[in-house]
This record gives structure tokens, C-alpha cells and sequence, in this order.
């Protein structure tokens, strides 16, 4: 029976998923607006930095289509790109807002879509 292998990248975000679900990421960012808003840069380099402090792995590529509105509740889907092409979704949701900083939750998608061909 041959057995199945995963590439590195492949295992970087299994790693990753696994990672953000079981330990749960949230972070907080200081926007100094009137208008808490962290703009979608911004918020893809929070959420890579944070997803590879929780899981222990290198700062993946995270891209987010969106700013991020600090209104509790408000959600954006970010991407999460391996190197082999395969993507993984990411949903961040803001948690609270005190003056100009938003606190959001990060949670990674259960699986990862294959790359394209």
C-alpha cells in the first residue's frame, strides 16, 4: 500500500490550519483614525504574522481583498497561497473596537483548496 505524502508546502498550511483552529488567533492592531479602519496591507501582514506565531512555522503569503472596518462583528475572508499554488481561506472577524484599536479573531478554513492547473 503505498503511502500518501504531502508536500512541504502542502504540510505548511495543514500546519497552519491545525495551528490557528486548535490554538484560536486573535490580534489587536492601533489604527490612529476616528474611524477605526486597518487597511487591507495592513491586515494581511497581521494576520501572517500572527498565524506563524501560533503555529511556529514561517510567515506564510496572506493576501486580504478588503480594509477591515472596526465595527464588532464586521468580517473579511483573506487568502492564505502556498508555494505549490494551493490556497487556504481565512476568515477575520472583529471582536471589538476600543478607540482606535480593533481586536479581530482569525480562524483558518478546515481544508485547502488545490492549486489550479
Amino acid at each position: 500500500m503505498a503511502a500518501a505524502r504531502l508536500s512541504a508546502a502542502t504540510w505548511g498550511i495543514s500546519a497552519v490550519a491545525v495551528g490557528a483552529l486548535l490554538v484560536g488567533c486573535s490580534a489587536s492592531v492601533d489604527v490612529g483614525k476616528s474611524e477605526p479602519k486597518l487597511s487591507a496591507d495592513k491586515l494581511a501582514t497581521t494576520v501572517a504574522e500572527r498565524l506563524a506565531a501560533t503555529t511556529g512555522q514561517p510567515k506564510p503569503n496572506v493576501t486580504c481583498p478588503e480594509a477591515l472596518t472596526g465595527k464588532v462583528g464586521n468580517t473579511t475572508r483573506c487568502t492564505l497561497k502556498a508555494n505549490d499554488g494551493s490556497t487556504l481561506g481565512v476568515t477575520v472577524k472583529v471582536s471589538s473596537v476600543d478607540g482606535d484599536k480593533i481586536n479581530f479573531d482569525i480562524k483558518a478554513d478546515d481544508t485547502a483548496s488545490p492549486a489550479a492547473n
